[in-house]
């Protein structure tokens, strides 16, 4: 999908998920869990493909100092009108997702949420993403993945158990379950509430 026009013409249902309670509240159960026994603040965090910051800056709220990663200027300039408006820490960087080094997030993250944009890529970039991901993050990480079923084109391509692991060699999958995410109605015929939550640790 091309993230770029998809904003510029107003499109991205992906956002709507934010208005979901099914949704956000199993992501923020699977964050809870990684703040168990702890107080704020929990350590660094890594939103990727952050967009307008919806989960950043929820991530924010709770405590973690975040920075939120895009490659599309204007969802970030929505991100940063956000983060002024609700006066929380949260660093937005334009930069690929697959080049997350050359991006100048720096590392140290303990929590890595990607709420829809490793699915979108093929096996070269998930394996990229896998690869920056392994680099930036601390040894006991934590990455929290949202990912569609393997789909035809032109929809999001989706990605299968496999693929994840197969991206993430260094990496076990330690739980799945469905996102409770249920797209619009205009494409809830065609993508189904299909959606599942991974989380993965390091091995």
């Amino acid at each position: 999908m091309n993230y770029q026009i998809a904003y510029r013409i107003g499109f991205h249902p992906w956002e709507d998920a934010e208005s979901s309670p099914a949704f956000a509240g199993r992501l923020m159960e699977l964050v809870a869990e990684e703040e168990s026994e702890q107080a704020p603040p929990f350590g660094r965090a890594l939103d990727i493909g952050t967009g307008s910051g919806i989960w950043g800056l929820a991530l924010a709220h709770r405590g973690w100092e975040v920075t939120g990663i895009d490659l599309v200027a204007s969802a970030l300039e929505r991100a940063e009108k956000r983060i002024a408006a609700e006066g929380a820490a949260m660093r937005v960087v334009r930069g690929d997702v697959t080049r997350l080094q050359d991006a100048g997030v720096g590392d140290g993250y303990r929590l890595i949420v990607d709420t829809g944009t490793f699915h979108d890529f093929d096996t070269e970039d998930q394996a990229a993403t896998g690869r920056g991901i392994d680099a930036v993050a601390t040894d006991d990480a934590t990455v929290i993945l949202t990912v569609w079923p393997r789909r035809r084109r032109p929809f999001i391509r989706g990605a299968g158990p496999d693929e994840i692991e197969a991206a993430f060699p260094g990496w076990q999958v330690t739980d799945v379950g469905p996102s409770g995410y249920v797209p619009p109605k205009v494409l809830d015929a065609v993508l189904r509430s299909s959606e599942h939550f991974y989380r993965l640790r390091r091995r």
